[in-house]
């Protein structure tokens, strides 16, 4: 652990410990900012990793544990140009309000994270992180949710929690971000299909829940054929980032080749830009703004 992220986390635990109520003063009097700016473009940082269980990040399977390294790279992250907000937890919300690093972005609360990677219930994704009353009182613009499209009972609970999420935050007018997979399971763990008719399938379900559309987006990831997938949905899509694994260029370059599609409005990407192999954060950040505004600029 460096100097720097000991200290955060010095500094945190000393005011969780003396000062709860610091947590909503701080996120009470936080300056908002309409959703879209500019050219209409979103770029979010993710970090609700953590709350599944997931740590890994190439070949390293504690990479994320180390939560005062994981908030230095976010407040390098968020410092960024081009970076619109977070999306995360109510455990590193908390934490970059009480640094000071959310005036002026845009930020959504995680809201299921049950499934846990790896167990047997991880297709029944309770919602055990932010509720919609919880994202209103912490004065946040959006929530996320991850929906896996599986023959499976498990799936199914999940599908109509997300709709019942989807229609509480219409009602509140704030955006529902749910994140889409076309899942199976094999060999008794759940793995996610990356052939375009699995997700095109898995859109068109998605796209139907709750009882309005008005405000839904998607976060799909990149797979082969991305142009016919997204003939599935007139929904606004954020590209899914992913880990990075052993070709990160070959990610970016995907990613640059989706800003062409209509639907896609931007990127929600954490582990890629967060644990680059070269350890360099605002450079791989700044690449990936690059690529964001060339579509705001189309």
């Amino acid at each position: 652990m460096t100097v720097a992220a000991r200290e955060i986390l010095a500094r945190l635990t000393e005011i969780r410990a003396t000062d709860p109520e610091a947590v909503g003063k701080t996120l009470a009097k936080r300056r908002r900012r309409p959703l879209l700016q500019g050219g209409g473009s979103l770029f979010l940082v993710a970090a609700d990793h953590p709350a599944r269980g997931v740590l890994k990040v190439g070949a390293d399977p504690m990479a994320m544990a180390d939560r005062g390294e994981l908030l230095q790279r976010l407040l390098t992250a968020l410092g960024r140009p081009g970076v619109d907000g977070i999306l995360g937890t109510a455990d590193i919300i908390d934490d970059l309000a009480l640094l000071g690093a959310l005036d002026g972005k845009v930020v959504f609360g995680s809201m299921n994270r049950g499934g846990l990677t790896g167990f047997r219930f991880e297709l029944d994704d309770r919602f055990t992180a932010y509720t919609v009353d919880g994202i209103v009182a912490a004065g946040l613009d959006g929530g996320k949710m991850m929906v896996r499209v599986a023959d499976e009972p498990e799936a199914l609970r999940t599908l109509a929690a997300c709709a019942h999420a989807i229609n509480e935050l219409s009602a509140r007018k704030l955006p529902a971000m749910i994140e889409v997979f076309a899942s199976a399971v094999e060999d008794g763990r759940v793995r996610n299909r990356g052939d375009a008719d699995s997700l095109i399938r898995a859109i068109t379900i998605v796209s139907g829940l709750g009882t309005t559309s008005a405000y839904l987006w998607l976060k799909l990831p990149v797979v082969e054929d991305l142009p016919r997938v997204m003939r599935a949905t007139s929904l606004p899509t954020l590209l899914l980032g992913g880990d990075p694994g052993d070709d990160p260029q070959a990610t970016f370059t995907s990613w640059k080749q989706a800003m062409e599609l209509p639907q896609v409005r931007g990127l929600v990407a954490g582990r890629t830009l967060l644990y680059p192999k070269d350890g360099d954060v605002a450079r791989a950040v700044d690449a990936a703004a690059a690529i964001v505004a060339t579509r705001a600029r189309s």
